[in-house]
């Protein structure tokens, strides 16, 4: 699986998506050692979640990425990456699903908020800056905070997840440049 996922990954021209996948998936192996789940097959869903995004129009996206990882991830984890993108129609259900689709908002609210640090680096990341910076509503605009707070279906509250996905974030801080 691995040697697959990094060939994904090459394959994937944006670096700027490839350091959110990798962000994804830190989150989500986080979250599924935390929720007593599968970390292998939680990180890789994370990392590949987003692999057909420069493939295909945002109907499809989420769709053709578990075309592509059939026979090489479980259903459970083939579901959570369709339904990741509402466009697709497959519809969220299970701890597993909202888990991948927090994770992948999240990642980003983090992301925005390291970016406007002096240093850039999540070092310098608190609960209480991604706290004040969800509540701005002008900060990163795009970030849909109804998906952050999908962490309640999966049992954590919004400091609980803001802990978990920051210091998973920082785990892979020099992957992702910050």
């Amino acid at each position: 699986m691995e040697e697959k996922a990094a060939e994904f990954l090459n394959g994937i021209k944006n670096e700027n998506l490839r350091k959110h996948m990798v962000a994804v998936a830190a989150i989500m192996k986080k979250l599924a050692s935390m929720l007593g789940e599968d970390e292998e097959i939680w990180y890789y869903a994370g990392l590949l979640h987003d692999i057909d995004y420069e493939q295909v129009d945002m109907k499809e996206h989420g769709l053709k990425s578990a075309e592509m990882l059939q026979g090489m991830l479980p259903e459970n984890a083939l579901h959570a990456i369709m339904a990741h993108n509402e466009m697709t129609g497959v519809e969220a259900k299970t701890k597993f699903d909202y888990a991948l689709i927090a994770s992948d908002a999240i990642s980003g609210l983090i992301v925005a908020s390291a970016l406007v640090m002096p240093d850039k680096k999540l070092k310098n990341v608190t609960v209480k800056t991604l706290k004040n910076k969800f509540k701005d509503k002008s900060f990163a605009r795009r970030i849909d905070r109804n998906k952050i707070m999908y962490c309640e279906k999966f049992g954590l509250n919004m400091d609980e997840f803001f802990e978990v996905a920051l210091e998973a974030m920082k785990s892979v801080a020099n992957q992702l440049g910050l």
